[in-house]
């Protein structure tokens, strides 16, 4: 069920403005039956037109006595809490008493409900500045949180849309990029231009709080080149060259292999591996499986697939360095000991057995839970076996053998048009 509820005509009241005296004074009025939809300073060629027609039918937003509309008067708080505070939703917090705002002002009852369904909020001290002309960034933030959304990419990444990011206000940052990314924001006549901090007109409010209808499909998309766009979730593919390495971790102290194991084996990346800004390609946490292979040369693990922490799985050709070194074992040793936070390979555990005379090797210590029965009968009768011994905290890191291709996208990066 939708958040929004549509004003019903002729029960509801909406911001009007007259002029007394030669000034705008503010009033209450109820909306008319037949809502006004054609204003005679918004001609057909006028860029928020139709947003302003739209809202103007749903009784959201007013003309003037005089069949005007001044679409590019600016707009106050008090009178974007009228008019923000037509889409209703539910009240998730009590109103509280802002001390600029005095019982008998005009839009109280406006401001008390934009706040308590979170499109608004005040200023430090339970001030609310109901005069002051709102500007565009704080109406961008308004409609955002109202809806309750968050930014999915790195908000860095979508705000390098705007030509004039960096006069963004560090506390709307995450807010502008979210509704970025929803397609709230438009801007005439460049909509890579934000102007965060000028004063928002009549027409650009009208603009977005029509994009909330849409994001929430509670009106249709009007077809607008000045609506901000960015391309979500893309496929950016990003080169992880050859020769990169990738330091990984294992959950046991040790790893024992006898001659001619080949036990699977699954790492963790113990780091973010970054690109040159600093942007994540492959998160700390991902999970590489491979093999880890035993010859008379030494001991070698030989990833095969990359698993990133968000589900992607990418084939991997990576190795770890040659290990060489041994751990002798021998009859009479302390078995429980020697495969303390052990992993072992099939070999090693029917070898371990066969010269100790200690069947009762768990199967979990093996890799892979592989069957070791078969191979004890190979070293009965030995009173020595010498089995490679892997250090995983220093001997598995791993060395790409060649290029490793990533989605950017999965690292929730967005793409500017």
């Amino acid at each position: 069920m939708s958040v929004f509820h549509r004003t019903k005509s002729g029960t509801s009241v909406v911001l009007a403005l007259l002029t007394v005296a030669g000034t705008a004074a503010p009033m209450l009025v109820p909306a008319p039956v037949v809502a006004q939809t054609a204003f005679s300073d918004v001609n057909n060629n006028y860029w928020a037109k139709d947003f302003i027609n739209e809202l103007s039918e749903r009784g959201i937003i007013k003309g003037f006595p005089d069949g005007t509309f001044r679409p590019d008067a600016p707009v106050t708080r008090a009178e974007f809490a009228a008019m923000i505070r037509s889409l209703r939703k539910p009240k998730t917090r009590a109103a509280i008493n802002f001390v600029d705002v005095p019982s008998n002002f005009w839009a109280r009852g406006a401001i008390a409900e934009a706040y308590e369904m979170q499109w608004m909020a005040g200023y430090p001290g339970n001030i609310f500045r109901p005069q002051q002309q709102i500007p565009r960034v704080q109406v961008a933030v308004a409609v955002n949180n109202g809806l309750g959304y968050e930014p999915t990419c790195n908000f860095e990444d979508v705000l390098s849309y705007y030509n004039d990011a960096n006069n963004i206000p560090n506390y709307a940052l995450k807010s502008v990029a979210a509704a970025t990314e929803k397609q709230l924001v438009v801007s005439y006549p460049n909509p890579k231009s934000l102007q965060p901090n000028r004063s928002a007109t009549r027409a650009e409010v009208a603009a977005f709080i029509y994009q909330a209808l849409v994001s929430t499909n509670q009106a249709q998309a009007i077809n607008s080149p000045y609506i901000a766009r960015v391309d979500v979730g893309q496929n950016v593919a990003v080169k992880i060259p050859g020769g990169t390495s990738i330091p990984v971790e294992y959950n046991k102290d040790k790893i024992l292999l006898g001659p001619n194991d080949k036990s699977p084996l699954t790492l963790t990346v113990a780091d973010n591996i970054t690109d040159s800004n600093g942007k994540i390609l492959v998160p700390e946490g991902s999970k590489i499986s491979g093999e880890l292979r035993s010859t008379s040369n030494g001991v070698q693990f030989v990833a095969q697939e990359l698993s990133i922490i968000n589900g992607t799985r990418i084939p991997l050709n990576a190795t770890s360095q040659l290990i060489t070194k041994k751990e002798s074992v021998s009859r009479g040793i302390n078995v429980g000991n020697l495969i303390k936070n052990t992993a072992l390979g099939a070999a090693a555990a029917a070898a371990i057995a066969g010269v100790t005379g200690d069947r009762a090797i768990a199967t979990e210590e093996v890799l892979g839970g592989a069957g070791i029965g078969s191979l004890v009968g190979v070293f009965l009768g030995r009173d020595k076996v010498d089995l490679y011994a892997v250090n995983p905290d220093t001997d598995l890191d791993l060395q790409l053998d060649s290029d490793l291709i990533v989605d950017a996208g999965s690292s929730n990066i967005c793409r500017a048009r």
